[in-house]
């Protein structure tokens, strides 16, 4: 009865700030919400998001099964900069009504007109009976994002801290190019965007590791001390800082004053993958609308 009270809740809240925040940035589990607030505007506002993913990614990794998912996202601006928020998952196909909850909070703030950060703390809650996707491995997230706008493109460099059942820092490198129509669809309130990016993870994977090692008939992977008896395969370091995903998005907009909604494509290409895990080239397929309220 709780997670239907706490869905309930979310659902409620989801007017999300669609303009103010455009977009949401689904990120990890499968495209878990954590608030992309580059472009927030100084006044309080409060947003809302619903989503639909054809499986769950995290950080460049994928569990053995595909997971399409729908998750639903509440943002909470205030004039000064600071945030919060929270989002619920559910994995379709399996039991629990609500697979995680996360909840956090952070601070936006600009160095220039050109320059801008955001700083968060994340905490991921799993149902016990939840559907077992690669993220249940870790449950916290330090989040430290800055960007700069070229003009012609904008770059960010975040930096990610997990930690929890293991620990992991990573390093996301990302460009996109924001593009607009200068015409309306049915009116002049309403528009298309574009926003092709590319983007690099690179970083530690001790994650992977234990989700190996807390669903061992989900996946079975070496241990990183010795592989397996008569096995030829060296074991592997996830602790190693490495490459471990490069992806190309495609984000296409139909946007207006107070929602958007959008589709988006990615296209994923994992590197240094451990073991048995064999994640492949994959495409993945996003549908979101927002809605905001100022």
């Amino acid at each position: 009865m709780k997670y239907y009270f706490v869905l309930l809740l979310l659902i409620i809240g989801t007017a999300v700030n669609a303009v103010a925040l455009t977009p949401l940035l689904f990120k990890g589990h499968a495209n878990y919400a954590v608030a992309d607030t580059d472009s927030v505007f100084r006044k309080q506002s409060v947003s809302v998001g619903v989503n639909y993913g054809n499986d769950v990614w995290f950080y460049g990794r994928t569990s053995p099964i595909k997971y399409p998912f729908m998750s639903t996202d509440v943002i909470y601006n205030s004039k000064p900069g600071f945030f919060v928020y929270g989002s619920a998952m559910k994995v379709l196909g399996y039991n629990p009504l609500v697979d995680e909850i996360d909840l956090g909070a952070g601070y936006f703030y600009k160095y220039s007109k050109k320059a801008s950060g955001t700083i968060s703390y994340s905490r991921f809650f799993f149902n016990k009976d939840a559907a077992d996707v690669i993220k249940s491995a870790s449950s916290n997230d330090i989040n430290f994002k800055n960007s700069y706008d070229w003009k012609i493109a904008k770059s960010s460099i975040t930096t990610d801290y997990l930690f929890g059942k293991s620990s992991d820092f990573l390093i996301t490198l990302n460009t996109t190019k924001h593009i607009e129509t200068s015409w309306g669809i049915f009116d002049d309130q309403d528009y298309l965007s574009f926003d092709p990016g590319i983007s690099a993870i690179f970083g530690t994977q001790n994650f992977v590791h234990k989700f190996s090692v807390d669903h061992p008939n989900s996946l079975a992977l070496y241990d990183v001390a010795a592989p397996p008896e008569g096995s030829s395969e060296r074991p592997y370091n996830n602790g190693r800082f490495n490459a471990l995903n490069y992806s190309i998005k495609l984000p296409v907009a139909y946007n207006r004053p107070h929602y958007t909604l959008e589709a988006s494509w990615k296209y994923s290409i994992p590197v240094n993958v451990e073991g048995a895990l064999k994640n492949r080239h994959e495409v993945f397929f996003n549908l979101t609308f927002y809605y905001l309220f100022f």
